[in-house]
Formats: structure tokens, C-alpha cells, sequence
């Protein structure tokens, strides 16, 4: 994915612990470090929207830096170690969203009530996945979304609603019901619901994608800052991995900021960030609209 010879100039992009300070701007910038040090660079109050992708209750090997999987009670230990620091860098009406599997979602629901007020969980199919012979194929995601204040936070349902073919349409004296009949197709305009099944997960044909194991789709993050984050607003990403978060953001014209511990993953997110200069497509999300997998290719 990198050239050896684009690797100084996107080395220089990132902020380390040697090159940081508490009056340095964390603004559109990636910070490469151990997350527990780099946050304390991280103003409170930072973030309109804090997306977190955190190391599941899995053991995983990420470009070397290993994390081993371990007991109920002592992965919710490590929750409780750095989540409390994150929420500190979230506006008083901000929103949080924080993934997870089967396995740790509960875990993950425990650390988030502790600090915020738990609004809904989002379930996204991944449909890719490996097959499993003596137990049903794991295909499924949760994302936790909370707020500080229950009573204000920023949700623009307008900007996630999904385009969805209408198969029998359902017309009222004659005319159509809740959909419009379009050159290419009859459709409409639904709310979102908190299940996802029009993600497709990064493969190796798509722009976006990397080496990182476990990269999310611009798209599912699409949804998460246009629906929770003001244009011009902020993104922070405190497990920022290969970038998808920093460069979904700028794609959609608000600020990020991210913390990514190994710096490969971090040039790999700089180099993603200099492409999204000129190039602001998100795949399945076109002229605003949030289509249906595979169906704008079908129209």
C-alpha cells in the first residue's frame, strides 16, 4: 500500500510523544503513541462524536502488537483502565458509538453505563466472514451509541435515511404512497433502523480497503457521523487503526482527530487522508443517499 518513498513526508504528518505538547493542536491530526499517554494531549470537551473501535475479547495480532483475549472480569478491568479518559474528550451534547462482537458486548454495555446514558444498539451484518462447521457462521456486529445528555444531543435523521426499491407499490387514487416512480425504478425514503444489512466489509477490490484485520467500512462510519456529528463538527477516534474514521470524517467535511498506537497503521491512514483530498466517494453511499447493497449498481 506505501511506497518506501512516501513514508518520510507521511512520517512528518504524525504527532508522537516527542513531538507533542498540551499547547499542540490535535486537530485533523494523527497521533501515533500508546493511547493512555496521547489523550492526555487531547483537550476535554474535544469531540462532537467519539467513534470507538476497540480491541474485542479476542486474541488478535495487529501488525505484531498482540492482544490476548482473557476472562470476562478482567476485560472489563481493561474497559474500565481508558474508557472514563475517552468520555472526558466528548462535548456535553455529544454522542459516543462503540464496537463489538458477541462476545464482549455486554462487557462493552457494562463500561459504557458506567459513564453515559446508553440510547440504542445498532446490529450490522458482515457477510463476510469464514464459514463454521460445528457452529453457526458469526456474521453479526453491535455498535453501543450513548450520549451524555439524554435530553440534548445532535441527530440528523434526515441525512441517514436509505434509499430502498420499492417491489410492490402501494398507491392511494392512483397515486403512489409513501414512494416515487423514478426513470430508473419505483423508491423510498426510509429511517434508519438500528439493523444494518447494506454494509459491505472492505475486500480487496475496493479502494478503501488494507491489510489491517480488522478494518470497518467507510460507510458503516458514514452513517455514524452524518447522523451524529454537525458539518464542521469533530470525529475522535481513540483506536484510530489504519484511518477509516479520521478519513470517513474529512470525506464528509468534518474535522478528526485519532490516536493509533502502531505507526504502519498510522502511514497507512496518512496516505489515506492525502487521497481523500480529491477523493470523496464512499462506496453504496452516492448523491447523498445511503443505497442498499448492490443496488445502485442494479439500477
Amino acid at each position: 500500500m506505501l511506497e518506501e518513498s512516501e513514508i518520510p513526508s507521511l512520517r512528518e504528518r504524525l504527532l508522537t510523544i516527542n513531538s507533542i505538547s498540551h499547547d499542540t493542536s490535535v486537530l485533523n491530526k494523527t497521533l501515533n503513541g500508546d493511547m493512555l499517554q496521547m489523550i492526555e494531549y487531547v483537550p476535554d470537551s474535544f469531540a462532537d462524536l467519539i467513534i470507538i473501535d476497540p480491541p474485542y475479547n479476542l486474541s488478535k495480532d495487529f501488525n505484531g502488537l498482540k492482544f490476548n483475549s482473557r476472562n470476562e472480569s478482567s476485560y472489563e478491568e481493561y474497559l474500565d483502565s481508558w474508557f472514563p479518559s475517552v468520555c472526558r474528550k466528548l462535548k456535553p451534547d455529544g454522542s459516543l458509538y462503540i464496537c463489538c462482537d458477541w462476545k464482549c458486548t455486554s462487557s462493552i454495555q457494562r463500561a459504557v453505563e458506567k459513564e453515559l446514558h446508553v440510547l440504542n444498539r445498532i446490529t450490522w451484518q458482515r457477510e463476510k466472514g469464514r464459514g463454521a462447521k460445528s457452529n453457526w457462521k458469526n456474521s453479526m456486529e453491535d455498535i453501543w451509541f450513548a450520549v451524555k445528555n439524554p435530553d440534548s444531543y445532535y441527530f440528523d435523521v434526515e441525512a441517514v435515511k436509505q434509499k430502498r426499491r420499492v417491489l410492490a407499490p402501494y398507491k392511494v387514487n392512483g397515486a403512489p404512497k409513501d414512494w416515487k416512480e423514478e426513470e430508473k425504478g419505483n423508491f423510498r425514503m426510509t429511517c434508519p433502523s438500528n439493523f444494518w444489512d447494506d454494509i459491505s466489509v472492505p475486500f480487496w477490490s475496493m479502494p478503501e480497503n488494507t491489510d489491517h484485520p480488522t478494518q470497518k467500512p467507510e460507510k458503516l462510519y458514514a452513517k455514524l457521523i452524518l447522523a451524529s456529528c454537525p458539518k464542521g463538527g469533530t470525529v475522535f477516534d481513540p483506536f484510530l487503526g489504519s484511518g477509516t474514521s479520521s478519513v470517513t470524517a474529512k470525506k464528509l467535511g468534518r474535522n478528526y482527530c485519532g490516536i493509533e498506537l502502531n505507526e504502519e497503521y498510522c502511514l497507512w491512514a496518512e496516505k489515506r487522508l492525502e487521497i481523500a483530498e480529491t477523493d470523496k466517494e464512499i462506496q453504496g453511499y452516492h448523491d447523498g443517499v445511503f443505497w442498499e447493497r448492490n443496488t445502485k449498481l442494479a439500477t
